[in-house]
């Protein structure tokens, strides 16, 4: 038991908890993780069965994580460590027929869900330019992780575009059934469905996963609240972590409330604080408790470290963006000359389009870079054409995928010819593969019957080159002869090898698990394998990473807080957390720009400094030399415009926004305008006394 001597008291407490719940409310870089897989081990080394207990996390990366410490401790052959959606994916795995699902049913992405919304408009008589598909599909998203059952949509989607939305969920509904198919959100959705619909085999799993852990338990929503309790009722050895003050994910319907209640949920929970800070200086770590100490509802983690007092953070004022920048660029040669790596440092910001500026100063000055999230490997049109061969291998009903490489390459195959192989199989009620008969269609099919028979005895890895070769995707890319063509056969190649590694660590051959595995994988970044570049990336996408150095930029109102989060209710709490999570990746040295003007969406913006920086206590900043102006005290209640918004709005009358531009507003409530802007932000809601919104006045 001497892996419990590495841990402090409090950690020492929460990994010995064995029985009934527990909540573990774990402050930015506190070891949360090394708690996790620790309690893992030692409830093993304690007598308990393996297969008995399960752990939750919300990314691959932290799972494999936690699976390799485990490892390193204690032999685990059978304890379930995954995310939501691979356990979820299990469990429906598991139960396809009382779910109504064939046993090789298919999983489709983000691109296939909009895919199908824009056909079901187009048959139900939608214009997409009049509502977008896009927000059709987050309706979708939100309905399935809200469990929102039929009745309930139609009692609360009232108005003109939320009916649009309920009414192409239904036929959405419909297509996914038909085609044995399933969305990533029900990898969650149908379990719990499963569970309450089935008491018996929701006590199965009870019975089996009898001890449960829960990671970034903050993050949680309503399908996943429900899932975890479902399984935890008969037992009740529930234990999570998390931190309320890193709860940055509202927009994903992700309920902070989770945490907050989780002591109304199980009154006898045992709870345990970890406020030792194992990252970062204790001048970070009190610019950080000086922001987030101004947020209501929180629970309290006063994070400290005996890792030094540390230097102060650097606050860098400019005239504008392009001064801002080259600030930015000389404090990083200061930092490479004084011996940190460009690995070592990160520039955060809150918007993916203000990484435009970043990019093109990195190429100015010759520093190598990765953006993180700019690049998805699974989505290249490539990738996607040859997944969708593959699955249509394993499963000849997915007419989703059958639809997108019928024609590709090209085969002489036209979409009037598509379209009406449609209308025979949904008037004959079977899939498209089972209605083609004749010419160019009947000899892909054959060639699909084909592969199918050969799958059987292939690997994986010359599979994929008997698909590449027979299909025509490498003969139409070699003839190309551009440079883009070459790009994408060398993506090919790269996803041939992973199907190589792939059965290197598995040992299996099996095209649906592999189809399976890849549907779960997270985003693959372009520079992946650049080892010593410059990091780029949203406040968001910062969540879990620690950097030695790291850059807030446009900390200014309008972009941090977001100039959204004005108008929501706890919007600026939840910017408030986006921006403590911010400043907690820090270990050594911390830096806070902004400018007094700057060009982002082709306009000019002036706005003044974030309330965020006001909020940091003077003590612990320093002001560059190159500006004299200091972070000062802001009426935040008088900003955008110095007099109050008496406007009357009425539907129909045209409006201005400072940062949306022209609009027009669609709809009026006693507090709320809605207004439509351009296609570039389209739908927005705001306070009608909202100062940054004017009505034209007419000519």
């Amino acid at each position: 038991m001497n892996y419990l001597d590495s841990l402090n008291k409090e950690q020492k407490i929460a990994v010995s908890h064995i029985d009934g719940p527990c909540l573990v409310v774990a402050g930015a870089g506190s070891g949360k993780t090394k708690v996790l897989t620790t309690r893992i081990a030692h409830l093993i080394s304690s007598g308990i069965y393996s297969g008995n207990i399960l752990a939750i996390t919300f990314t691959n990366k932290a799972a494999k994580e936690m699976k390799e410490r485990i490892s390193k401790i204690v032999q685990n052959d059978y304890a379930f460590v995954g995310t939501f959606h691979s356990f979820g994916l299990r469990i429906i795995k598991e139960n396809y027929l009382e779910l109504g699902l064939n046993k090789n049913f298919t999983i489709i992405d983000s691109d296939d869900v909009l895919s199908i919304v824009k056909k079901a408009m187009k048959d139900l008589g939608y214009d997409p330019k009049v509502v977008a598909p896009a927000y059709i599909r987050s309706r979708i998203s939100f309905i399935k992780n809200e469990m929102l059952s039929d009745a309930e949509i139609t009692r609360y989607f009232v108005s003109e575009m939320e009916k649009i939305a309920m009414n192409v969920y239904f036929e959405y509904q419909k297509v996914l059934q038909k085609n044995k198919v399933v969305d990533f959100d029900d990898l969650l959705k149908l379990p719990v469905e499963l569970f309450i619909n089935h008491p018996d085999i929701l006590e199965h799993y009870q019975d089996k996963y009898q001890y449960i852990l829960v990671d970034e338990y903050q993050d949680t929503n309503e399908v996943q609240y429900k899932l975890i309790k479902l399984l935890s009722k008969k037992y009740r050895n529930i234990f999570v972590v998390g931190d309320q003050n890193q709860a940055i994910y509202g927009f994903r319907q992700a309920n902070y409330k989770n945490i907050l209640n989780f002591e109304k949920d199980y009154p006898d929970a045992e709870v345990i604080v970890l406020n030792q800070n194992y990252r970062s200086t204790t001048t970070i770590l009190n610019a950080a408790n000086s922001v987030i100490k101004n947020n209501v509802e929180k629970k309290e983690v006063n994070l400290y470290s005996d890792l030094g007092e540390g230097v102060k953070v650097k606050y860098l004022r400019s005239n504008d963006g392009v001064q801002e920048t080259n600030i930015i660029v000389n404090e990083i040669k200061d930092l490479l000359e004084m011996g940190y790596q460009k690995k070592d440092i990160a520039i955060f910001y809150r918007t993916n389009a203000q990484s435009r500026v970043y990019e093109e100063a990195m190429l100015k000055n010759n520093f190598p870079y990765k953006v993180v999230g700019s690049f998805y490997f699974y989505k290249r049109k490539e990738i996607k054409d040859l997944i969708s061969y593959l699955k249509l291998i394993v499963n000849h009903d997915d007419d989703i995928s059958l639809k997108r490489v019928i024609n590709e390459p090209k085969r002489g195959i036209g979409a009037k010819t598509i379209e009406n192989l449609e209308n025979y199989a949904n008037a004959n009620n079977t899939s498209i593969y089972e209605e083609i008969a004749k010419g160019k269609e009947l000899e892909f099919k054959n060639m699909i019957d084909d592969l199918t028979k050969e799958a059987e005895s292939l690997s994986l890895t010359e599979l994929i080159d008997k698909v590449l070769i027979t299909t025509g995707m490498k003969e139409a890319l070699e003839k190309e002869q551009t440079f883009e063509s070459e790009r994408r056969l060398e993506v090919l190649m790269e996803f041939r090898s992973i199907t190589e590694n792939y059965q290197n660590v598995t040992g299996s051959v099996n095209l649906s698990d592999f189809l399976d595995e890849i549907s779960l994988v997270a985003d693959i970044t372009e520079h992946e394998n650049m080892e010593d570049a410059i990091t780029l990336m949203t406040f968001h996408s910062a969540k879990g990473l620690e950097f030695k150095v790291v850059f807030m930029v446009g900390m200014e109102e309008g972009l941090m807080p977001h100039i959204n989060s004005l108008n929501t209710e706890n919007g600026i709490e939840e910017e408030r957390r986006l921006c403590y999570v911010g400043i907690t990746r820090a270990k050594e040295r911390l830096y806070i720009t902004n400018a007094k003007r700057r060009m982002l969406y082709g306009r000019e913006m002036v706005n003044p400094p974030s309330r965020f920086i006001n909020e940091i206590e003077s003590k612990y900043l320093e002001s560059n030399e190159v500006v004299s102006e200091a972070p000062k005290k802001i009426n935040h209640d008088l900003l955008y415009n110095t007099t109050e918004n008496t406007e009357e709005f009425r539907p129909g009358d045209v409006v201005n926004h400072l940062t949306f531009g022209r609009g027009v507003i669609v709809g009026i409530d006693e507090r709320f305008v809605t207004v439509a802007f351009a296609k570039n932000y389209g739908i927005k809601k705001m306070l009608k006394n909202y100062k940054g919104l004017r009505k034209e006045k007419r000519r």
